[in-house]
């Protein structure tokens, strides 16, 4: 296994060359049931999470971004079955996280029967409990500088109230599990990059790189598509291990990680 490489290849095979508990994070998005044909490659799900199970430290997360296709009419449910295979292997699921996008792909129009969808799920995956929590503190509170109106009370088991006394209210607090990126042409996804048809934005990846991982770890992408996870990995003075099948790619995320510049602290 090499560090700082992307692979050109099936992410089943180049995966069980790897050795055992060697990755820290893996943040990816697999092709979603059949909306993309990917050249014709077929998707080995149930192979490549045992793989992913093989390959992830203990305390080690997998972020896995996805969504459902619709046919005729009703979602598939794949995300679904695919977080409980996880959970079977002995992932815990640590988190369920929605990426509410700025637009809707496919609107609702006035034939349609189905609200317009803007979100995807993003299941935290962790192999026992996460080694490494950087949650991000960036929600803003209106009501900073300010005590706490009255006394703070907490509901108790049986019903009961019990104060917890007044308290500074600060100037922002941790984020909530659904984040609302920006996607599409400009946000990750400009020039040579919207040559994919399936990239996610930047701020996605980097923020996830951020929360479940340090300097200096391990940060892998199976479905690497455009680079985006290893292009913000370097950014963030992490490791990083891409696996793309599509040759036609690579140039592209070699590319974008050379003219990546990794952040000053």
């Amino acid at each position: 296994m090499e560090l700082n490489k992307i692979y050109c290849g099936d992410c089943l095979e180049v995966m069980s060359t790897f050795p055992e508990n060697c990755i820290d994070l893996t943040v990816t998005s697999p092709p979603y049931d059949n909306l993309r044909t990917y050249n014709g490659y077929v998707f080995d799900f149930e192979g490549i999470a045992q793989q992913l199970y093989r390959v992830t430290k203990q305390g080690g997360v997998v972020v896995w971004v996805v969504g459902d296709a619709t046919v005729n009419g009703s979602e598939t449910g794949t995300s679904f079955r695919q977080v409980l295979y996880f959970m079977s292997l002995g992932f815990n699921l640590h988190d369920t996280m929605i990426y509410e996008k700025n637009g809707a792909a496919y609107p609702a129009g006035k034939k349609s029967n189905r609200y317009s969808s803007v979100f995807e799920y993003m299941f935290v995956l962790s192999k026992s409990s996460p080694k490494t929590t950087n949650l991000i503190k960036d929600k803003l509170n209106r009501w900073s500088g300010s005590s706490t109106f009255g006394e703070s009370t907490n509901r108790q088991k049986d019903g009961s109230l019990k104060s917890s006394g007044k308290r500074k209210v600060g100037s922002s607090g941790y984020r909530d599990n659904i984040w609302k990126i920006s996607n599409g042409k400009g946000f990750g996804a400009h020039g040579s990059t919207f040559k994919h048809p399936a990239t996610f934005p930047q701020r996605l990846a980097n923020d996830h790189i951020i929360s479940w991982s340090n300097k200096g770890d391990i940060i892998l992408d199976p479905f690497c598509g455009s680079g985006t996870t290893p292009k913000m990995a370097k950014e963030n003075h992490r490791n990083y291990i891409g696996i793309e099948i599509s040759k036609e790619y690579i140039p592209i995320i070699n590319a974008r990680i050379r003219n990546a510049q990794p952040q000053l602290f």
